[in-house]
């Protein structure tokens, strides 16, 4: 399969090309099946490459070209596929395809249909290249890829002024993330001599470099995952992304961009393990920002914003789990994640379809009987988000749990009582939108059916996979043998070796468990009283909530914040730059000097009096002073 592995991104960028050239002439059903059919094909590669890395045990390189040479440092162009990318391109291509094959039905009246299948195909180019590259600096371009095409389908419907700032704002606090990433990278080559992971791995395990600033080069690799994933504080850009049409968030802001900087940090497991104080400081943040985007998501009735923050929180977790140096169980979750959190933002958009656009939950409810593929598969995703056995959530959560147990009982006490709020706010947005009586508009109520096959369909699909997707990491306290762990063992072998945890016992292990699963269930039967057997409905947008509700609802004030002491100083700062440094004195020197010189012209004209005597008068009075300088300087 080695020389069809090139295919894998290249089939996705020639649907992009096609579409894109032929967007205004190809039929919708002609740009829909191309759009889905080459990453379909580059799935079945996927497939194929991922046995042979099974079969061999060991990963495959694929050099394509000298890429450039800058003194001693020589870049080459090539893929490195083992098991931790072989893992990534079926995510990215499987439930890629899934997306673009929900997208022919949601998106089949929009008049940018062969745009936005363009755009798709684009962005799976580029994840492609960011898990595929042998190097940083084709990580890299991956990086900036997706960040791109983020820009572009986060602001696909642009023509409204919100969407497009959400798409500018995407934009700006991944470039700030970006720029550390890039230093990080600058001093990985000076340091290491190469960007090549192998290379750089394998110096870095060594003694000799011992005292290469690793916490510098991994907190600089940190800020751009912060960026790129969402953590605190550059996490509100991914919420307002819910401005592009409902696959965008599935696509890029539950499955495969956002994961990106967890991709990442796996992928550079040894720098991270050899920096202690970056570790600890990579769990602080993801623990944090899981608590807050779950406090936020509590009282969210935006159904979409809900998901949103629920991925903020799920995306802390997974950085929880490699800042504790759970670096298998964190890639599962990403694993598992991609399954539910797709399910979840498909079947939202499913709702949002039935309700005529309608995304706010308190004008929906009763839609259980209407929509039964819809509200059943997203049961299962709720299930599965809350770490309900034995769907595919509960194991990954609970691995990193019991490693952040091992590390600090405070923080797994801090991520029990997290993951009580996600069962609680999961169960809320799905009690709110499919039980009780509907509270939309008659037009509505109308309106209300089943989405088509192309919809559905995916959603059966990545409902199978959020409960069967789990037993790949059953553990040996439930008489697995976590068969995932086994299989990423060779990718974070030299972080193995130097991480010293203590053992769980069976017992404590299945008694951890047993707390997380019964905090869920706590939390599902009080969403229950408060939302089915009490029938609560959110109050109104300018109706009174009490105190803390009020400041869940509006985000803690963190726009607001980041307004008050970035963005209005900023402004500020630009208008003195303007008004004073340019206007005044940028402005005012040129303008000055050109003043001046007219004014002088106008002086010396007047010596141009056209008058013979006067000019023979001047010469003599130029020659006398000549000759009088000569005089005195001897």
């Amino acid at each position: 399969m080695d020389k069809y592995i090139w295919l894998i991104p290249i089939l996705p960028l020639a649907g992009f090309l096609i579409n894109g050239i032929g967007r205004n002439t190809l039929s919708k059903a002609v740009v829909g099946f191309i759009g889905s059919l080459v990453v379909l094909i580059s799935f079945g590669i996927s497939v194929a490459v991922f046995f042979q890395v099974k079969a061999t045990g060991h990963g495959i390189d694929v050099p394509l070209f000298n890429w450039f040479a800058a003194g001693n440092v020589k870049i080459s162009f090539s893929f490195l596929i083992d098991q931790l990318s072989s893992i990534m391109l079926l995510i990215i291509t499987g439930v890629g395809f899934l997306i673009h094959l929900y997208s022919a039905g949601y998106m089949k009246d929009d008049a940018g249909f062969g745009k936005f299948f363009a755009y798709l195909n684009l962005f799976i180019f580029f994840m492609l290249l960011l898990v595929m590259g042998s190097n940083y600096l084709i990580m890299f371009i991956g990086w900036e890829g997706v960040g791109l095409c983020s820009y572009l389908l986060i602001g696909f419907w642009y023509t409204n002024p919100d969407y497009a700032d959400a798409a500018k704002k995407a934009f700006i606090m991944n470039r700030i993330g970006d720029l550390g990433f890039i230093i990080a990278i600058f001093i990985i080559m000076v340091i290491f001599g190469s960007a090549d992971y192998k290379t750089v791995f394998g110096l870095a395990a060594t003694k000799d470099f011992a005292s290469a600033p690793f916490t510098l080069i991994t907190i600089l690799l940190f800020v751009g995952a912060v960026g790129k994933s969402a953590q605190l504080p550059l996490f509100t850009w991914l919420p307002d992304a819910m401005a592009g049409p409902t696959p965008v968030s599935a696509l890029i802001h539950a499955a495969t961009m956002v994961t990106a900087g967890v991709y990442m940090i796996a992928r550079s497991n040894i720098l991270f393990t050899l920096a202690p104080v970056t570790m600890h400081i990579v769990a602080v943040i993801g623990l944090t920002t899981a608590v807050i985007a779950a406090l936020i998501a509590l009282t969210q009735t935006d159904i979409k914003k809900v998901l949103a923050y629920s991925t903020v929180s799920q995306l802390g977790y997974m950085f929880l789990g490699l800042g504790v140096g759970a670096y298998t169980g964190a890639f599962f979750h990403v694993l598992t994640h991609a399954f539910f959190k797709a399910l979840l933002f498909l079947g939202a958009g499913s709702v949002i379809h039935a309700v005529s656009g309608e995304q706010d939950m308190r004008n929906m409810g009763g839609l259980k009987g209407k929509l039964k593929i819809t509200f059943a598969t997203m049961l299962i995703g709720t299930l599965a988000i809350s770490g309900i056995p034995p769907f595919a959530g509960f194991f990954s959560k609970d691995e990193i749990l019991a490693h952040v147990f091992m590390h600090s009982t405070p923080m797994y006490i801090i991520g029990v009582v997290t993951a009580m709020f996600t069962s609680f706010y999961m169960f809320r947005m799905l009690y709110l939108t499919f039980y009780g009586k509907f509270r939309g508009t008659h037009e509505q109520e109308h309106h209300l059916h089943e989405s088509p096959p192309s919809m559905t369909i995916p959603l059966v699909v990545l409902a199978i996979l959020s409960i069967f997707g789990g037993f790949i990491g059953v553990p040996e306290a439930l008489g697995g043998h976590h068969e995932l762990e086994h299989f990423l063992a060779p990718v974070f072998e030299k972080s193995t070796h130097l991480l010293v945890a203590p053992e769980l016992s069976k017992s404590m292990e299945i008694t951890l468990m047993c707390i997380s699963v019964g905090g869920a269930l706590l939390a599902l039967v009080y969403a229950y009283v408060k939302y089915i057997k009490n029938a609560h409905v959110p109050v109104k947008d300018g109706e009174e909530r009490p105190a803390l509700v009020d400041i869940s609802y509006h985000k803690f004030y963190i726009d607001e914040l980041y307004d008050a002491i970035v963005r209005k100083p900023l402004d500020a700062l630009s208008v003195f730059f303007y008004k004073v440094v340019e206007r005044l004195g940028i402005d005012g020197l040129v303008n000055g000097l050109g003043r001046g010189t007219i004014e002088t012209s106008k002086g010396l004209r007047l010596l141009q009096t056209g008058n013979v005597g006067f000019y023979i008068f001047m010469m003599v009075v130029g020659i006398i002073s000549i000759l009088m300088y000569i005089l005195i300087k001897a």
